[in-house]
């Protein structure tokens, strides 16, 4: 999302990132294609997802727009394909079986979803016999879907925490900061951090230059500590920025 040059994804990839995260709507699954063909990284060890808009949930267009997002990637099978939002066009009853058949194809890895609550998760389980790789969510200091978190561990996949730095608000929390500083780093950082932290979480932050994609590295050798963690968790946590 944002990202527009493949040279940033090829730089991600020889520092190390292993998760390439994009989107139908995004505009920039041909990015990310071509820099993935363009990095000397093997195709196997990098984790590629999209998302299926919420216009195409019917089966097919899952179908027809999973091939055209495989045409623009420059790739036979993706390793996640996401239910982008849970509207619109979406029905369980015949969106999730429509995924369901490009999984047993080999044409996805996994099945994911997005933006769902807990009760349309529980529905998400009755309808599918594969279970669900992921989940990806708003997850940051200022909105903290702990319900989810819950539901992700009960059932053993990972909750992909998306804009975990707050979009940018990270700098404006006191609690943020006061951490930033007693371990000489930023706000942004020690969000990264304290999400690392919790079992089952994983992080995809925005990551648009080459400065940003070292500073989110950095974030992994940040140990905060369990009172520090905990500082965070009680922080004012309803501010989500991109309901649906």
């Amino acid at each position: 999302m944002g990202i527009d040059n493949p040279g940033v994804i090829e730089t991600a990839l020889e520092y190390g990132y292993r998760h390439l995260d994009t989107a139908q709507i995004y505009g920039n699954e041909a990015v990310v294609g071509d820099g993935l063909s363009q990095s000397s990284v093997p195709r196997a060890d990098v984790t590629v997802a999209t998302k299926v808009w919420a216009d195409s949930l019917a089966p097919d267009d899952v179908h027809r727009t999973t091939a055209e997002s495989l045409d623009r990637l420059g790739l036979e099978f993706v390793d996640l394909l996401y239910v982008h939002r849970p509207i619109e066009a979406y029905d369980p009853e015949e969106t999730l079986p429509a995924f369901e058949t490009l999984c047993d194809a080999g044409t996805i890895g996994g099945i994911g979803v997005s933006n769902f609550s807990r009760e349309e998760l529980e529905t998400v389980h009755s309808v599918l016999d594969t279970p669900i790789a992921a989940h990806q969510v708003e997850y940051h200091p200022l909105f903290q879907p702990d319900e989810l978190l819950a539901h992700a561990r009960e059932h053993g996949y990972p909750l992909v925490a998306y804009s975990p730095l707050a979009n940018g608000q990270a700098r404006q929390v006191d609690a943020l900061v006061d951490i930033a500083e007693d371990h000489e780093t930023t706000a942004e950082a020690v969000c990264l951090a304290w999400l690392l932290a919790k079992d089952g979480v994983v992080t995809i932050p925005k990551s648009s230059s080459a400065d940003h994609l070292r500073a989110n590295l950095e974030a992994q050798d940040l140990e905060l500590s369990p009172a520090e963690c905990e500082r965070i968790d009680t922080i004012d946590r309803t501010k989500e920025l991109f309901p649906e």
